[in-house]
């Protein structure tokens, strides 16, 4: 049973996720171990129905032997978490290849990559994209006859630029050999919102309702999270992302923000009749998630990340401080389990260096508080650092008040 498939055309939500394997192409290389860890960890995002809501795409085991050891390791170790896939090129030698990494393990996939332009197709295959589709499909009734219980999909590298009554045409040909998805790729990221609408509309109306499509959309122009929501209203239930956007070149949309997007505006995106979860996903669960691949890349959240950024619960200017809902979308506290923290800049207030003085164990009084303001925004400027350390403002605040004579 493919419960992949079955997720997507009950309607259903599906995250397949590129962190550890297009992700790799950003230049960033997670151990076994960590993949194991991270396909348990999304996973779990979703309890008992992870398998059904998320792929996790393992690894490119033609790579190396390490590649096809990671990717068997994941297989087997994160069994019964999520749905894992091995990616491959459209070679008989990957599919064999791809297959034998993931056999054995309950819910197994493979993914398949087929150009569907033609200069994609010239480049990889050598061949237009008709004779690479056709041999497309070949390969997946070779996957399937290898082993019938590894699920088959298809990405179509470089369809935002094919002919999209062919690409159609093929999801059609693929699927009734056997393939559970067919991913009409965005692969170099350069559609425009309406431009993706279109091709997964005529793609879909040419393929036929028992076809599962599904998104793979790059973010080369900031656009992998608008394009994605278009492809969702589309009636595209399977979506490609990755923990942070890493992916090739400027990465693909962000996972944490897909899901806290359609956790908490499932209604305005989908439908208000549409019921995108057997389980609804843990948002509590994403900063941590988030914080582990970033420490295993090397790749930080800034302070403009959205969902887990350095910047998210924190305050450090006056109105906010007084007023923090009126100047925020949601509760971070309450959504993510990111408690607010103040944090002392240029900007502060008497208010927020109050604050800052009282998590640091100072109690200053209005004569003090105003000192005290005068110091970090003075501090700030001369060093060219917004933010004011604790520690040195802790130093001030211990002579400031020795001085007055104030008890700590």
């Amino acid at each position: 049973m493919d419960v992949v498939r079955e997720s997507a055309l009950a309607g259903r939500v599906v995250l397949w996720e590129e962190s550890a394997r297009d992700g790799a192409q950003a230049r960033t290389l997670m151990t076994p171990e960590f993949r194991v860890r991270l396909a348990r960890e999304t996973g779990r995002v979703f309890g008992a129905d992870g398998p059904r809501h998320v792929v996790f795409a393992a690894g490119f085991p033609a790579v190396c032997a390490e590649e096809f050891d990671a990717v068997r390791r994941v297989a087997v170790e994160a069994e019964g978490a999520v749905s894992v896939a091995a990616v491959c090129r459209g070679t008989r030698r990957d599919v064999e290849q791809a297959v034998a990494s993931v056999r054995g393990s309950r819910d197994a996939r493979v993914m398949v990559v087929v150009p569907a332009s033609d200069a994609m197709a010239r480049v990889m295959t050598h061949q237009d994209a008709a004779g690479a589709l056709r041999d497309g499909t070949g390969l997946v009734k070779i996957a399937r006859d290898l082993d019938d219980s590894v699920a088959v999909d298809v990405c179509l590298a470089d369809a935002s630029r094919a002919d999209h009554r062919r690409t159609g045409d093929a999801a059609r040909a693929m699927t009734d050999a056997g393939a559970g998805l067919v991913v009409p790729a965005d692969t170099v990221g350069g559609q425009l919102p309406h431009a993706c609408a279109e091709m997964f509309t005529a793609v879909g109306e040419a393929a036929g309702a028992d076809v599962v499509l599904a998104s793979h959309l790059h973010n080369d122009l900031g656009l992998g999270l608008a394009n994605t929501l278009r492809a969702l209203a589309c009636g595209v239930r399977v979506v490609s992302a990755s923990w942070l956007g890493i992916a090739e070149r400027s990465g693909m949309v962000a996972t944490e923000q897909v899901l806290f997007l359609l956790a908490r505006h499932h209604a305005e995106l989908l439908g208000a009749d549409a019921v995108p979860w057997w389980t609804a996903p843990d948002l509590r669960r994403l900063p941590g998630i988030a914080r582990a691949v970033a420490e295993e890349t090397g790749v930080a959240p800034t302070v403009t990340t959205p969902i887990v950024g350095t910047g998210v619960g924190t305050i450090s200017t006056g109105t906010p401080f007084v007023h923090p809902q009126l100047f925020q979308p949601y509760d971070p506290a309450e959504v993510l389990g990111i408690e607010p923290e103040v944090r002392l800049t240029h900007l502060a207030s008497a208010r927020v260096v109050t604050a800052v003085a009282a998590r640091l164990g100072h109690r200053l009084d209005r004569e003090q508080a105003g000192a005290a303001m005068a110091w970090a925004k003075t501090r700030a400027y001369r060093t060219g650092t917004a933010v004011v350390d604790d520690a040195d403002f802790g130093a001030y605040l211990d002579g400031l008040t020795q001085v007055s004579g104030t008890a700590r």
